[in-house]
C-alpha cells in the first residue's frame, strides 16, 4: 500500500532518505520530551523521530496517510494523531515544551510559521522544509527585498538559520520549486513581553506600505505625539532591524 499525493493538501512526499535523516538531525532533541511532525505523509521522516526517545505526535489530515502509518508504523496509534495543525490547541498540552518538525505543505507554510510564533512559550525549536522563497525570507536581513513581516515576526521569537536548499527531483510527486530546511531557535527579544499586540501592528503596517517612510505608513496607528520626530520615522520598514522594531514599540507604548 502506499499514498496518493493530494494536491489540494500541497503534498510532495520526500523520497530522500538521507535528506530526510539530515532534517530530524537538524532538531537537537534537548530540554524537551515531545516532537509534533505535521504532515508525515508517508512517514520518510518518522521513521527516524521513532529511534529517538521523545513522544512523538502526527499533524495529519489525510485518512489514507494516517491508515498507511498505523500500518507500517507499530509505535504510531491512534493517539499518536492530533489533526490539523493549524487548528491544534497547544493548550492540551498545558506547560510542556514541543518541537515542531516536518516536510510542509506549500500551500499553508506562512501560517505555520505563524502558528508557531503565537506559540512561541511552548516551541522551543522547529526545523522544517518549506518553499525555498518562504526559507528566505525568514532568515532574511534588513534593507533586503526578501526582509518583511515574516521575517521581522519571527526572528523576534526565534533565531534562524538557514542550514541546506532541496532540489525538486527527490520528491514525489516533484514541485515545481526548490526547497529550503531552516532551523528556528528560541531565543526571545529583550522587551517583547507585554507589548506582542503593538509591535505586530507596528511591523505589519510598516510593511504593508513598505516604499513610503513609516512617518507615512503608520499614520493608521496614531502615531504618539512625543515620536513624531523620531529618527525612524524619517526609514522606511526594512531599513530597522528587529531590535529596531521592539525598542521602537516600547517607547510608542511608553509614550501613549
Amino acid at each position: 500500500m502506499s499514498v496518493k499525493a493530494k494536491k489540494h493538501l500541497g503534498q510532495h512526499f520526500l523520497t530522500d532518505e538521507n535528506i530526510a535523516k539530515k532534517i530530524v538531525d537538524g532538531l537537537s532533541f534537548e530540554n524537551y520530551e515531545n516532537v509534533l511532525e505535521v504532515g508525515p505523509g508517508m512517514g520518510v521522516l518518522t521513521k527516524y523521530l521513532i529511534e529517538k526517545e521523545q513522544k512523538i505526535f502526527l499533524a495529519e489530515i489525510d485518512n489514507e496517510s494516517i491508515e498507511y502509518l498505523k500500518q507500517n508504523y507499530e509505535k504510531i496509534t491512534e493517539e499518536t494523531f492530533v489533526g490539523d495543525f493549524l487548528k491544534h490547541d497547544f493548550a492540551g498540552l498545558e506547560n510542556e515544551q514541543i518541537a515542531i518538525i516536518g516536510n510542509f505543505p506549500y500551500n499553508i507554510s506562512s501560517q505555520i510559521l505563524f502558528k508557531i510564533v503565537d506559540h512561541y512559550q511552548q516551541i522551543p525549536e522547529m526545523v522544517g522544509m518549506f518553499q525555498k522563497e518562504v526559507a528566505e525570507r525568514t532568515a532574511a536581513v534588513p534593507r533586503t527585498k526578501d526582509y518583511g513581516i515574516l521575517t521581522v515576526l519571527i526572528q523576534a521569537y526565534y533565531d534562524v538559520k538557514y542550514l541546506f536548499t532541496v532540489h525538486e527531483n527527490v520528491f514525489n510527486p516533484p514541485p515545481k520549486v526548490k526547497s529550503g530546511v531552516i532551523r528556528l531557535t528560541r531565543n526571545p527579544k529583550e522587551g517583547l513581553v507585554g507589548n506582542e499586540i503593538l509591535f505586530k501592528q507596528i511591523v505589519k503596517a510598516g510593511f504593508n506600505q513598505r516604499r513610503k517612510k513609516l512617518s507615512n505608513a503608520l499614520k493608521v496607528l496614531n502615531i504618539p505625539e512625543a515620536l513624531k520626530t523620531h529618527e525612524f520615522l524619517d526609514k522606511r520598514a526594512e531599513e530597522l532591524s528587529v531590535s529596531d522594531f521592539i525598542s521602537f514599540t516600547q517607547l510608542w507604548k511608553e509614550n501613549q
